[in-house]
């Protein structure tokens, strides 16, 4: 071996290692997600007695379709209940919370009032605050209006989100010219006017990613209902899915229920995301490049 093959190879071997160890920590990654999830999909098709064997991994011991029954039975229904509340909850707060955000962050960009900054700052403190810590300052003012146990003292609190207002701002510097805003305000055109048919329509990929990471925390949203409500028919199915689980260990029939109502709980985020995941692409570089 020629001392250039020599030299060739000793810079090869640190590139082929890196490599390999990137690969594997890939490879451990996509194991760490991936197996939960088959374990939802296979453990949601199995009988109660299956459950609680050794081979829930295996195909045999198919029940899917007396699952799906069972589960829309449970209760008189009360899931089918849950499913609605959480997209009405979900699907609805999120979309008036992403104009909410959008308009915010939008006014925080392009308008110039006093303490602006600072009201942003704010704002940006805001997100760094856990959810579980306001739950108890919302439940008092719910209780002071008299809202507590009602649709309403979920509802209101979700559609404000200090992290949607921040990347509102964001998705205003990067998608708005200040250029097109002055032409369309020289034409005529009034403030509300410019930016519901000018800048709004510019802000589409941020509204939706905003839109997503709403939808993603409110459907998975448990403790806020868990403070407000005492009625059964306004949970959410995060929460009935809890209640479902307590009751599973004096009452096993409950197991496979809970199972396949998670499988079914995460369907309409993964179908959120894959139909608007060109958006959500596209909203994730807005001002990467200037």
């Amino acid at each position: 071996m020629t001392t250039a093959e020599m030299s060739r190879s000793t810079l090869l071997r640190p590139r082929l290692l890196g490599r390999a160890t990137v690969n594997l920590v890939v490879a451990l990654s996509v194991l760490y997600t991936v197996l939960p999830a088959l374990w939802l999909v296979l453990a949601s098709t199995k009988t109660r007695d299956a459950l609680f064997s050794s081979n829930i991994l295996s195909f045999s011991d198919f029940s899917l379709v007396q699952n799906v029954k069972d589960l829309f039975r449970m209760d008189g229904g009360l899931y089918s209940r849950w499913y609605g509340n959480s997209l009405l909850y979900a699907v609805l707060g999120a979309a008036i919370g992403a104009m909410i955000s959008v308009a915010c962050g939008y006014a925080f960009d392009k308008y110039h009032f006093r303490h602006k900054e600072k009201l942003f700052g704010l704002v940006l403190a805001a997100v760094m605050v856990p959810q579980t810590v306001l739950a108890l300052p919302l439940y008092l003012f719910a209780s002071a209006t008299g809202v507590v146990n009602t649709f309403w003292s979920v509802f209101i609190p979700v559609l404000f989100n200090p992290f949607g207002v921040y990347l509102g701002r964001i998705f205003a510097q990067g998608y708005v010219p200040n250029e097109v805003l002055e032409a369309a305000r020289v034409d005529g055109a009034g403030e509300l006017t410019t930016y519901v048919r000018v800048a709004l329509r510019m802000l589409g990929p941020g509204l939706i990613t905003v839109f997503l990471f709403q939808l993603t925390a409110i459907w998975n949203n448990f403790f806020l209902p868990m403070v407000m409500l005492s009625n059964q028919k306004l949970y959410p199915v995060s929460l009935g899915l809890f209640q479902w689980n307590s009751q599973a260990t004096v009452s096993p029939e409950y197991y496979p229920v809970v199972i396949m109502g998670s499988l079914l709980a995460v369907l309409p985020l993964v179908l959120a995301f894959l139909f608007l995941q060109r958006f959500w692409r596209s909203g994730l570089t807005a001002g990467a490049v200037k």
